[in-house]
C-alpha cells in the first residue's frame, strides 16, 4: 500500500491535464438549460448549452443533449444528427471492449484518478435509451424501417452490456478482497439508503433494459408483418414488467387479426419529466492507514429527483380519457445503476483515499508544506461525478388503441388548462410521440401540430 503512494504524482498530474473538469458543475449547468426548456424557450436552452460547451472538441453529453432539445424543438433531423455523433462515440466505447475486454476493465478499475475526470462514456441505460429515442425519432417521420435498425442495434448493445458487467462484477469483487475492502453502501453513515433500496428500483432485472424499449420493438416488427421477432419483443417486455395487461394483451392480438377494415393501429407514446440529477454527498469514513484507522472525510454519488416538471397530467383522444400504462421510468434505471455500481465506486474512492493518506502522513515527516499542498490538491479533486443525461424524459408512458383515418385531437391538462394537438392518422400502423415538460407539450413529425395555448391573460379573461 505504501508504494502506491509514490504515484500521488499521477493524481496531481491528472488534475494538472484535466483542469476545469474538476471544477466542472454539470448538474449547475444543466439548471438552467432545463429550466429553460421547461419554460418552452427551447431556443435559450439551446443557446445555454452551447455556452457551456464552447471547446471544439465536444463531449458525449453535450450530443445527448443537445439531441433531446432539438426533438423537443421539432427538429427532428437535427436531433437525429446530434444523437448519430453520440451514437458514434458509443460504438468506439463497444468496439474497444469488443478488442480487449480485460484491458478495458483494467482502465477502468483505475484507482488513482477520481470518477469525475475520466472520459465520460454514459451510463448502460443512456446508451439503450439512445437508440430507442433515435428509432422514435425515425417512428414520427413513419420511417419504420430506419426504426428497425436502431431496434437491432438495441438489442446487440444490451447483450454486450450484459457480458461485460457480469466480468467487471467477478473482477472488482477479487480487487475488493485483495485490497481488504468490505464496505457497502448500506454501511455508509448519512448515505440515503432508502433511494437505493427503493421497491421500484430492487425490482428491476437490471439497469439498462427497458420494458418500453422492448414493447417499442415488438410493436415496429409487427407493424413491418415480422410477427415471428415481434413476439420476443413483446414477451421481454412482460418479462421485465410484470402484471402488466398491455403487455400480456400484445402477445394475445398478435395471433390474430381483431381490426375492422379502415382502422389503424395507433400507439401513443407521452414522455414527461427529467431525469434525475447526480449530486455528491461527503461522508466520513475510517481507513487503514499504516495500521490506524484514520477518519477520512470521502465523497459518494447520490441521485436527486427533478422538480422542475409535475407529473403529466390527464390526457384525452377525441374527448374521452386516454388510460395509460407506465412502461419506463429513467429515474428507476439510474438508481439501480447507482446501486450496481456503489461497490466499485466504494473500492476506487478508499483506495484513493487510503493513498492519498499514506502520502500526506509521509510528507507530513519530511516536509510539512508539501504535505500541505497534498492535502490541499486532494481536496481540489475530491467529489463524486455528477455527470448524466439529464434532458432525457423520466417516465414514458404508452396506450394502443384502433382510430379511424382522419384527424383526431389529443389534449393534454396542465395547470394552465391544457394543451391541444392535432393528429393526423393515415396508415395502418402509426406512432404518435408527445414530450410533455410540466405545462409544455412538444412533438414533432408531419402527423403532429400542436396548437399553442392561449396567452395567460387571454386565459384569465375566458376564465372571468
Amino acid at each position: 500500500m505504501v508504494s502506491r503512494a509514490l504515484t500521488l504524482a499521477t493524481l496531481v498530474a491528472a488534475v494538472q491535464l484535466t483542469g476545469c473538469s474538476v471544477f466542472r458543475s454539470y448538474d449547475s449547468e444543466m439548471q438552467e438549460t432545463n429550466q429553460q426548456l421547461a419554460a418552452g424557450n427551447v431556443d435559450a436552452a439551446l443557446a445555454v448549452l452551447e455556452s457551456n460547451n464552447k471547446g471544439e472538441h465536444k463531449d458525449l453529453l453535450y450530443y445527448f443533449e443537445k439531441g433531446e432539445l432539438l426533438r423537443s424543438k421539432g427538429d427532428l433531423q437535427g436531433s437525429q444528427d446530434a444523437w448519430r455523433s453520440a451514437d458514434g462515440v458509443v460504438l468506439q466505447w463497444e468496439d474497444s471492449v469488443k478488442l480487449d475486454t480485460a484491458k478495458y476493465l483494467s482502465q477502468f478499475g483505475s484507482y488513482l484518478v477520481n470518477d469525475k475526470v475520466r472520459r465520460y462514456e454514459g451510463y448502460d441505460y443512456e446508451k439503450v435509451m439512445l437508440s430507442t429515442q433515435m428509432a422514435l425519432n425515425l417512428l414520427a417521420q413513419n420511417d419504420f424501417d430506419g426504426a428497425r435498425t436502431e431496434i437491432k442495434k438495441t438489442h446487440e448493445r444490451e447483450a454486450l452490456i450484459a457480458e461485460l458487467r457480469d466480468k467487471q462484477y467477478l473482477k472488482r469483487e477479487e480487487e475488493a478482497e485483495q485490497e481488504g475492502i468490505k464496505t457497502e453502501y448500506k454501511d455508509l453513515q448519512g448515505y440515503p439508503v432508502a433511494s437505493l433500496d427503493a421497491p421500484d428500483v430492487v425490482n428491476l432485472k437490471n439497469s439498462y433494459q427497458s420494458a418500453f424499449s422492448h414493447y417499442l420493438a415488438g410493436f415496429v416488427y409487427e407493424a413491418l408483418g415480422e410477427k415471428g421477432l415481434a413476439a420476443p419483443g413483446y414477451r421481454k417486455a412482460a418479462e421485465l414488467r410484470p402484471n402488466t395487461p398491455l403487455l400480456d394483451q400484445a402477445l394475445l392480438n398478435l395471433d390474430k387479426n381483431s381490426a375492422r377494415p379502415g382502422e389503424s393501429d395507433v400507439l401513443v407514446v407521452v414522455q414527461s419529466g427529467l431525469a434525475p440529477a447526480r449530486d455528491s454527498i461527503s461522508i466520513p469514513l475510517p481507513l487503514p492507514i499504516d495500521n490506524e484507522l484514520v477518519i477520512v472525510p470521502l465523497s459518494f454519488p447520490i441521485m436527486r429527483d427533478d422538480t422542475l416538471a409535475a407529473p403529466v397530467g390527464q390526457v384525452r383522444l377525441d374527448d374521452k380519457a386516454l388510460a395509460l400504462t407506465a412502461l419506463n421510468s429513467t429515474s428507476a434505471m439510474s438508481r439501480r445503476a447507482l446501486r450496481d455500481d456503489m461497490p466499485g465506486i466504494i473500492l476506487r474512492t478508499s483506495v484513493r483515499g487510503i493513498t492519498r493518506g499514506v502520502a500526506q502522513k509521509n510528507l507530513n515527516k519530511t516536509n510539512p508544506m508539501a504535505g500541505l499542498l497534498v492535502g490541499l490538491a486532494s481536496a481540489v479533486v475530491e467529489g463524486a461525478d455528477t455527470r448524466t443525461w439529464r434532458t432525457l424524459p423520466d417516465q414514458t408512458l404508452v396506450a394502443r388503441l384502433r382510430l379511424a383515418p382522419g384527424e383526431h385531437q389529443l389534449s393534454v391538462a396542465s395547470a394552465l388548462g391544457g394543451t391541444q394537438v392535432k393528429v393526423k392518422i393515415d396508415r395502418p400502423y402509426q406512432v404518435v410521440s408527445l414530450r410533455v415538460l410540466g405545462n409544455q407539450v412538444f412533438a414533432g413529425g408531419p402527423a403532429v401540430q400542436v396548437i399553442a395555448p392561449p396567452a395567460p391573460a387571454q386565459a384569465v379573461a375566458a376564465l372571468k
